[in-house]
């Protein structure tokens, strides 16, 4: 395979990854009809922590992030530890276990590039 061919092909499988992330979080009923207030996004720590809950991180910067990526055939990260995050968010909420095993297999997307 080509490093073009390579590169395309890793889009494909994160805009899928990332369609499947949504799909859930809606299942689950983790995604909010509502946009943020505009100072949510005035954040400091890793993961928007100080301003905003992890879901909402999840739905309003790593997803249209990701999607932006994809959209402009930009860089992805060199690794991802979204999984690593979640697994401490979402401790003990049975809601989510579907939701951070999709999100391990986006980091997947980037382990060993």
């Amino acid at each position: 395979m080509t490093k073009k061919s390579s590169a395309q092909n890793r889009y494909v499988q994160a805009g899928q990854k990332i369609s499947e992330i949504e799909a859930e979080m809606k299942r689950i009923r983790y995604w909010s009809p509502a946009p943020l207030p505009e100072e949510a996004y005035d954040f400091r720590e890793a993961f928007a922590m100080d301003t905003m809950a992890f879901s909402q991180w999840l739905q309003f910067i790593l997803i249209p992030r990701v999607q932006e990526i994809i959209e402009h055939k930009e860089s992805f990260p060199t690794e991802s530890m979204v999984a690593a995050q979640a697994v401490r968010e979402f401790d003990g909420d049975e809601n989510a276990s579907q939701l951070v095993s999709l999100l391990s297999e986006f980091d997947d997307l980037f382990r060993g590039k």
